[in-house]
């Protein structure tokens, strides 16, 4: 289903996963022009899917690069137990086999691809770029989860407590955990968007999925050398939901050499939407320069893959 509005053409289309299960996917791309680059969209957990995706595509795709997202098994209108992570590895094998499809379609080649993750989606990034480490050509990390904010985590004997009753009841909604939606999002009429969406989980977290939160966070927590992408972090100062505190850890010892960290006074864990408009306008203004002066740059990767294209075709 494709659909044009203004500067943005929307389409979004069903694909079905290595294990069967339906899973939405969707692309926001500039109408009059060509691309300057492709930006793959990671959401976050539960209350955050495509439908929370759109704004920050259409701003993206308004400053001239092509957007595409997935809804992650179990979220948003994928297929699925709603909000049920069995083992996140599996999400991160749907996302890098559907974003890399588009990035090898024929439009595409010769194309910078950016990763843009918040929250989860962060780590979902960090995982992806881990899997393949030369595909991508940068990252843009939105409070990402490298570590679960001790304000929302359960206490250490509760964790352990559940993390063996995850083994006989992983599907059960019995984490004790803050209501997320008022801690995250510093506007109210966001608050009750998110609420009144019925595509965007509100209970509590299911205990194989908090097992799996807490293993991929603690397991990037423990491995913030190896990122070695050129990436830029994003993080409000009054955020609870993730540690601001491993942003800054994940600056300071990834082995990239192009890192940037910005750090946003007074503003809470849901950056991209759910602050006032004028500090909206702020983060995206970075994150749109950031994109922009990197999409401009020479890169390696490209340079690469022409050379090796240029070598096939001698061998012909």
């Amino acid at each position: 289903m494709a659909s044009e509005t203004g500067n943005v053409r929307y389409d979004e289309e069903f694909i079905l996963n290595s294990r069967g299960v339906k899973l939405f996917t969707c692309s926001w791309v500039p109408v009059n022009q060509p691309p300057k680059a492709l930006v793959f969209i990671c959401h976050g957990y539960a209350m955050e899917s495509s439908i929370t995706m759109n704004s920050t595509a259409t701003r993206l795709v308004n400053a001239g690069f092509a957007c595409y997202g997935i809804d992650y098994e179990g979220h948003g209108k994928s297929g699925g137990l709603n909000a049920y992570i069995n083992n996140f590895n599996d999400l991160v094998e749907d996302c890098s086999n559907h974003f890399s499809t588009i990035c090898e379609k024929k439009e595409n080649k010769g194309k910078m691809r950016y990763l843009l993750g918040e929250s989860m989606g962060g780590a979902m990034v960090l995982l992806l770029h881990r899997k393949r480490p030369d595909y991508w050509d940068g990252a843009v990390l939105v409070a990402p989860m490298c570590k679960i904010a001790d304000e929302v985590k359960p206490p250490a004997v509760v964790v352990s407590v559940l993390n063996k009753l995850c083994r006989i009841i992983p599907t059960w909604k019995i984490i004790p955990s803050q209501d997320i939606i008022d801690v995250a999002f510093k506007q109210p009429h966001i608050r009750e968007e998110i609420r009144t969406n019925p595509y965007c989980y509100k209970g509590r977290p299911r205990l194989k999925t908090g097992h799996e939160l807490l293993r991929v966070s603690m397991d990037l927590e423990r491995r913030l050398e190896e990122v070695s992408i050129p990436f830029m972090i994003l993080h409000g100062e009054e955020d609870k939901v993730t540690d601001k505190a491993i942003s800054k850890q994940l600056y300071d010892s990834a082995s990239s050499s192009d890192k940037t960290l910005k750090l946003y006074e007074g503003m809470w864990h849901g950056l991209l939407y759910g602050e006032p408009l004028e500090n909206i306008e702020i983060v995206f203004k970075d994150i749109i320069n950031w994109l922009e002066k990197r999409a401009s740059m020479d890169n390696s990767r490209l340079e690469r893959e022409l050379k090796h294209q240029n070598d096939d075709l001698l061998k012909q």
